[in-house]
């Protein structure tokens, strides 16, 4: 990979399990929480008694770091010694269509080496990892500590936090109070140990030698206990929602490793090759970035019907759960590789709707705290102030008509139609030209007649005319198309802007803004927009563009990353793809705000204006849903 990520992905699991690198060399400062914090993890290796580090500050001397390369699921950092060559490789299987497989708590650090002197070695590693993982802040309580061995000479340490107090609280930068965390290695002469160290925190530790002929492996994870508590009632994961306990999983896991690491290359090549030509070599760097990020900030629970929830936090922006506004913008990722999971993300939104909480005729803004989807905690809905009507609507609306044109079967839409019914009628009523109310981009405050917002109101309408048709309804779908037709139409008129491109605003003349939402009718083939006014404003937005990408609209400097790549993917021309796209990879590699993928940033500097690992990256995979054809109509 030529791109320098602003951070490196270690252990990506859940927002709680996540382990990052956010120096460019690995021994540089000490391994950290996506959110910032520590959360120490050191790694050691002795090479014929002389000691290193890998890791971490460890107090010996590092390694020289040579190579780092990040695939769509590992991470693979390369050192020199005098003597040998050490190869880490950092592996979390994050495979979108195996759901038992995608809820496990596990990671993987293969370790091997190479002699570089032609001479045979004794190469010894230590992995040490500290309280800081099971605890919010180091030092918060004291910690229980067990060492102990499984079968197949499996290695283990065990640590969690004294107070056991299971899904005590919810909150955005926060880390897990509560469960345990695990290390084990089924290495040659392993020894699990532990230790209170000169830092004053407590690490459980193994040592194991580096075979030659087979390397060294380290296992990661982490038991919650309980993952989500969903409507008053705490739900195990997907892996152990039948009993299985952490230590049954572990022999699993080692057992796995060769075939689930095998498939994940597949899996990331087959992205890399075909990103390359949906978009160009940058784009695909881009998505094998995004792919672990967006994939573990969310938790993979079942609900008390057996069927999935995929529930997201919504990092460093509010901690909210299941928000359909970040769900929405993170779809593509998951159309491509499993529509079951979107479903998954909407359930929670569909239930809250239809309950006695909610009083509402449009779409809920979300369901909850992460990670307690009881219900939002801003209020008790006796106002529309903090809801995102429009918004909402639109996104459960094209999210629904997705689903049901990837698999290519409209049953899911079935049991909940007059639900949807009810959105689009609000989207028919509200949609036009939206009135003073929140939406997903209204970073710059409240804006009335947003010219974007509109956009999705007809493509929200348009997705349900798909779906009906798709039920056999020809009727009822011929209405929605129509009033979607009529009212792109009349937006193609009202919104168009003397400068030759569309307004930010129906009432506001000179400005701009990015018109994302029409990607739909583009992908779908709904042809609610011709092509001669998707044109005009993609060549009205490059006259805007600034040193690393187009700006949100003509009010900030800032942008979204994830707007930019559907702007972009408007084009049909991959050259222009590439010019809104290119600038993106370079704010990404310069910028000095070093943290996982940042979707807000400064179009003139680089720099992260707010979030940061959130789901909504996944977004920047709309080049290649566009490219496979998943949800077009009429492949």
């Amino acid at each position: 990979m030529k791109l320098r990520p602003p951070a490196y992905p270690l252990i990506s699991v859940d927002p709680y399990f996540s382990v990052w690198a956010m120096t460019d060399k690995l021994t540089d400062d000490c391994t950290k929480h996506w959110t910032g914090t520590p959360n120490s993890i050191l790694g050691t290796v002795s090479v014929d008694g002389e000691s290193f580090g890998f890791m971490g500050k460890t107090g010996f001397e590092p390694l020289t770091q040579v190579a780092c390369d990040v695939e769509a699921m590992s991470t693979r950092y390369v050192f020199e010694s005098p003597k040998i060559r050490l190869f880490a490789t950092f592996f979390s299987p994050r495979i979108l269509d195996d759901p038992e497989i995608l809820s496990r708590p596990i990671s993987y650090l293969f370790l091997q080496y190479a002699s570089l002197d032609g001479e045979e070695h004794e190469v010894k590693a230590t992995v040490s990892v500290s309280e800081e993982l099971c605890l919010d802040k180091k030092g918060q309580s004291p910690v229980d500590v067990e060492t102990f061995e499984l079968e197949d000479g499996i290695v283990c340490a065990k640590m969690g936090n004294s107070v056991q107090n299971v899904l005590n609280r919810s909150g955005d930068n926060i880390r897990i109070d509560w469960g345990f965390v695990y290390l084990a290695s089924n290495g040659e002469n392993a020894v699990s140990s532990s230790l209170t160290a000169d830092d004053g925190m407590t690490y459980i530790s193994i040592s194991s030698d580096i075979c030659d002929c087979c390397g060294a492996m380290f296992v990661f994870a982490y038991d919650d206990v309980y993952s989500i508590e969903y409507l008053g009632k705490k739900l195990k994961s997907v892996w152990n929602k039948e009993g299985k306990t952490i230590t049954q999983l572990l022999p699993e896991a080692f057992d796995d490793y060769p075939g689930l690491y095998a498939d994940a290359k597949v899996i990331s090549d087959e992205l890399f090759a075909d990103a390359v030509m949906a978009g160009g070599e940058k784009y695909a760097e881009l998505l094998l970035l995004a792919y672990r990020q967006s994939v573990s900030a969310h938790k993979l629970v079942e609900d008390d019907n057996g069927e999935l929830l995929f529930i997201s936090k919504e990092c460093f922006s509010n901690g909210c759960a299941a928000t359909v506004d970040v769900s929405y913008p993170s779809i593509p990722l998951y159309l491509l590789y499993n529509p079951e999971l979107v479903k998954a993300m909407m359930r929670p939104i569909i239930r809250f709707a239809n309950s006695d909480k909610w009083r509402f005729d449009f779409a809920p803004h979300d369901c909850g705290q992460y990670p307690l989807v009881n219900g939002q905690v801003y209020g008790d809905n006796a106002s529309e102030v903090n809801q995102m009507p429009v918004e909402e609507c639109g996104n459960m609306l094209i999210m629904l008509a997705n689903i049901c044109i990837a698999e290519k079967d409209a049953s899911f839409a079935e049991e909940n139609i007059d639900l949807y019914r009810k959105w689009a009628k609000y989207l028919l009523k509200y949609g036009r030209d939206p009135q003073n109310q929140l939406c997903t981009d209204d970073f710059a405050g409240h804006l009335a007649h947003n010219c974007n917002l509109s956009i999705k109101a007809i493509m929200g309408i348009a997705g349900l005319s798909v779906v009906m048709d798709m039920l056999g309804q020809e009727e009822e779908s011929d209405y929605y198309f129509e009033q979607a037709s009529d009212m792109a139409i009349e937006w193609a008129e009202t919104a168009a802007d003397r400068n030759g491109g569309y307004r930010l605003a129906f009432d506001r003349p000179d400005t701009f803004s990015m018109k994302y939402n029409m990607i739909w009718d583009k992908l779908w083939g709904t042809g609610m927009f011709p092509r001669q006014v998707i044109d005009a404003e993609l060549m009205s937005n490059l006259t805007h563009m600034r040193p690393y990408g187009l700006p949100l609209d003509s009010r900030k400097e800032y942008t979204k990353s994830d707007w930019l790549v559907w702007t972009a993917a408007l084009a049909s021309d991959r050259k222009v793809f590439e010019t809104f796209t290119d600038p993106l990879w370079y704010a990404y590699n310069f910028s000095k705000s070093r943290v996982p993928l940042t979707d807000w940033y400064d179009t003139v500097t680089a720099t992260q204006v707010g979030f940061q690992n959130r789901t909504v990256i996944g977004g920047l995979f709309i080049r290649l849903l566009d490219f496979r054809g998943n949800v077009n109509l009429y492949s």
